[in-house]
């Protein structure tokens, strides 16, 4: 099945260039998606109205019209992806997405998230 992004506007990605669950997950996405990544430690933030404080919190996705952060911005990439499903989900459970979302960024180290670290580094070789 082709991607769909090609049908989509340039996307842009600003991440955690140090977090390895965040680089296992762009992995993932870029086997279907095309995106522009830039770690927010050596990016220009100030060229997308965001802060450094902003960037530690969370992921950015950025269109030519729309910017998307934390489980907003997983829910936008899933939708462009082809998880669809997925992408409602975390949509429509609001809080519940964004407290999912907060947890699984403020535990990246912890034995879950190594595990879909890895689950992630070995389907994306």
């Amino acid at each position: 099945m082709e991607s769909i992004l090609f049908n989509h506007p340039e996307v842009t990605l600003i991440h955690d260039g140090e977090c390895r669950f965040c680089s296992a997950c762009l992995a993932w996405v870029e086997q279907k998606l095309q995106v522009t990544p830039l770690i927010f430690q050596e990016a220009n933030l100030d060229e997308y109205g965001l802060v450094r404080s902003q960037c530690e919190q969370s992921v950015y996705v950025l269109t030519k019209t729309e910017k998307y952060s934390g489980a907003a911005a997983v829910a936008y990439l899933l939708k462009l992806r082809g998880n669809r499903v997925l992408a409602w989900a975390i949509d429509s459970s609001g809080p519940v997405g964004q407290a999912g979302y907060r947890w699984i960024a403020s535990h990246r180290n912890s034995l879950m998230i190594r595990i879909v670290t890895r689950y992630l580094e070995w389907v994306t070789r």
